[in-house]
Formats: C-alpha cells, structure tokens, sequence
C-alpha cells in the first residue's frame, strides 16, 4: 500500500501554525525574555509549532491558490500572535508599575537598577517584581497554561479568518487596564502607608519648622517601607498569578 503526502498542503499548514506560535513566543512571559537568545526561541516556536500541528491541522483553512493569498494567510497569523503576546506582556509589566509605585512611596524610586525583563534600567522594587513574577510562572507550572493557552487562541481566533478588529482591539485595551489596575492593587499597602506617612511628617514640620523632618524621616521611611513590602509580597504574588491564569483561560 502506498501511502501519498500532499507535501504542498503540509508546508501551508507548518507555516500558518508556525506564523502564529512564533509570533507568540517572541513577546510571551517567560519564553521571550531578552536573556534568551533569538534563535533558541525560534527554535522552540518551531518544535513547539511540530507539536501543536496535528492537533490544529482540522481547523486550519483550505491552501489558498495564489501566492497572494498565502501571504495574506501568513500575515494574519503574525498580527494575531502578536497581538496575543503583546497582551501577556502587558500583564507582566503590571509588577513594573507597582514596582514603580513603591519606590516612589518607600524612597526608592532614585535607586536603578537594570531590569532584564524590561531591557531596561528601572526601579530596584520594579526590577524584582519582574523577576519574581517571572520565577513564579515556572514554578508554579503557569508556563504549561501558557503554552496551552497559545494552542487554544485557534478556538478565539481561527485561522485564515480576519479577527473582529473592534472586539480584538476593545480585549487588548481591557487587558491594559486591568494590568495597570493589578499593579495599583499590589502597591496598595504601600501606597496607603505613604499617604499616611508623608501626611504625618507634614504636620510635624508644621509643628517644628526649626527640624529637616523629611531628612530626619528618610531611613525610617525605607525601613517601614521594606517591612511592609515584605509582609505584603506573599500576597502580591498570589494575586498577581490568579490574574494572569484568569488570563490565560480566556484563550482556552
């Protein structure tokens, strides 16, 4: 018996899966990190993309007949998966902003450091917030969501079928602001704590005006600052991780 392989047909459907899952693991939490060299991320959005074929294969569309047609096929599934990824990254930068906000509040705010997961010098309490969340997705097991989540965008998103633009654009700006609401939330502690302080040291140096109260109140403000951070980091971190799977089930 021989057994016949439409070869044409299986390179379309490699490079439409492959257009996507690639897209997808050059900006997604975890696997898109700038430490990461280039070509070991393509390397596993390739052997990812094998994985995952024959499993989506039945909901791809039907090779198109013009060369035209392709890349228009191929083009859709960049943007799509780099809309999705985009989206996971916008949730990762929520440790950012609450990382900024604290060292706003605990007098940290001038203390840089480079930030891998940014690229890019930020706040020391943003920086490891980056890292730690970064950390919790593999030890938590959420990067199998994630890759689960990228195979299951083709029941949101299928293949060769232009996406609802206003509907795809109205989820991005939803996820955006909730990113920004999460980092809020987790710098909540601190931002109550700073509120409360600065008021209290205001009305001090109305009180004694002759005293450098702020200068005084500087390593106070960093002491309590770290200690509540600290207290609140276990929080912070479950919190931040429900988000982020509530995330990922949106695609699945």
């Amino acid at each position: 018996m021989v057994i016949s392989f439409d070869l044409p047909a299986i390179v379309f459907a490699a490079a439409l899966v492959f257009a996507r899952m690639g897209a997808i693991l050059m900006l997604l939490p975890g696997f898109a990190e700038p430490g990461i060299p280039i070509r070991i991320r393509l390397s596993f959005a390739l052997a990812f993309s094998f994985a995952i074929g024959p499993v989506v294969a039945p909901m791809l569309p039907a090779q198109p007949e013009t060369l035209g047609g392709l890349a228009g096929f191929v083009a859709g599934e960049v943007v799509i998966g780099l809309m999705i990824g985009g989206v996971a990254r916008m949730l990762l930068a929520s440790a950012s902003v609450a990382g900024q906000v604290i060292g706003y509040q605990s007098g940290l705010a001038m203390a840089q450091a480079f930030d891998p997961a940014q690229g890019q010098t930020g706040a020391l309490p943003a920086t490891f917030l980056n890292l730690l969340f970064i950390v919790l997705i593999f030890t938590t097991n959420l990067h199998h969501l994630l890759l689960q989540a990228a195979a299951g965008s083709y029941m949101m998103m299928p293949a060769g079928q232009v996406p609802m633009w206003g509907d795809a654009a109205q989820w991005a700006v939803d996820i955006f602001i909730s990113a920004f609401n999460i980092g809020i939330q987790l710098a909540a502690p601190l931002i109550l704590f700073g509120l409360i302080f600065y008021l209290g040291l205001g009305v001090l140096s109305k009180m004694m005006p002759q005293v450098q109260i702020f200068f005084v109140a500087m390593p106070v403000n960093i002491l309590i600052g770290f200690t509540i951070f600290a207290l609140a980091l276990g929080t912070m971190a479950m919190v931040w991780l429900e988000r982020f799977e509530a995330f990922t089930a949106t695609l699945m």
